[in-house]
């Protein structure tokens, strides 16, 4: 009986989740990863199978990826120590060079073997073949850019042929051709504005936006744009997760329908905010 119980409860979550599914079919899903979920095994593999599911159910899914921990850790074994100024990287011509190894051919091979493996069919796609990027002057932080254009002819291409994009957040300076460090977050953004798609959903180590940082009970579950300027006033929105609300501002306002911030530290939250009535994180919309 008790096996019955269990089995029914399996196909109630998958009844409910059916409405959802109709309605997403066809439709493109930027996914951006980051943070330390991307660290911890556990953490990143149920991500996987969670995109490899969406990918499944007739979702066109595109990741754009980071790497920030991975490459401070290389920057430290090349015996340097990681700076940041308001909370985006500072990057000179070796530092940029360890970024660009660091992405290219660690973290982005990684999630693409990862999906591979779980029946997904997807592909590298280094973002410098997609972002013009601009030199951000100030303050000076080195080869940090933002983006100024998105030829994504290669990602739409890529989503028709059934293929998972897997994108690294660097940048072709529009002005002089260098390659720049561009935040993961704004990268994403930039793409999800020229993809036009359906969800935005941001995928870190955080629980979504929490009035109070140390409270995880204190969590916004929706988020209004016309709030948010007050948010950023008081001190709610600010570190780390400003790049995050101002990227999930700029999609909004360009035409991205809905933005959600996802822990990825819990099991399978980016199904629970796609699929279920409820969510598990900070769904934000216009």
């Amino acid at each position: 009986m008790e096996r019955i119980d269990t089995a029914q409860a399996k196909a109630a979550v998958l009844t409910e989740a059916l409405p959802y599914v109709q309605d997403f079919r066809g439709s493109a899903v930027l996914v951006k990863v980051g943070g330390s979920v991307m660290e911890v095994e556990e953490n990143l593999d149920l991500l996987m199978d969670d995109i490899a599911f969406m990918d499944a159910v007739g979702m066109k899914v595109v990741i754009v990826h980071g790497g920030g921990k991975a490459i401070s850790k290389a920057i430290k074994m090349s015996g340097h120590e990681p700076k940041f100024v308001d909370g985006l990287r500072v990057t000179d011509e070796e530092t940029m060079e360890i970024v660009r190894k660091t992405l290219n051919n660690v973290v982005n091979p990684d999630l693409v073997s990862r999906l591979c493996s779980k029946g997904a069919n997807a592909k590298p796609l280094h973002g410098n073949w997609l972002f013009s990027a601009r030199k951000i002057a100030s303050p000076d932080r080195g080869y940090v850019g933002e983006v100024v254009d998105v030829k994504a002819r290669a990602v739409v291409e890529m989503l028709d042929a059934g293929i998972i994009p897997v994108v690294t957040p660097l940048g072709t300076g529009a002005d002089d051709g260098h390659l720049y460090n561009i935040n993961a977050d704004y990268a994403a953004a930039a793409l999800a504005k020229a993809l036009k798609v359906r969800k935005f959903a941001l995928v870190s180590d955080v629980p979504g936006l929490l009035k109070n940082p140390e409270d995880p009970t204190t969590l916004l579950s929706t988020l209004h744009l016309d709030a948010v300027a007050m948010l950023k006033a008081d001190g709610t929105i600010s570190g780390g997760m400003l790049p995050k609300i101002e990227s999930c501002e700029d999609a909004i306002r360009q035409g991205v329908k809905k933005v959600h911030l996802v822990d990825g530290r819990m099991a399978h939250s980016l199904l629970l905010e796609i699929f279920t009535r409820e969510g598990v994180g900070t769904e934000i919309t216009q």
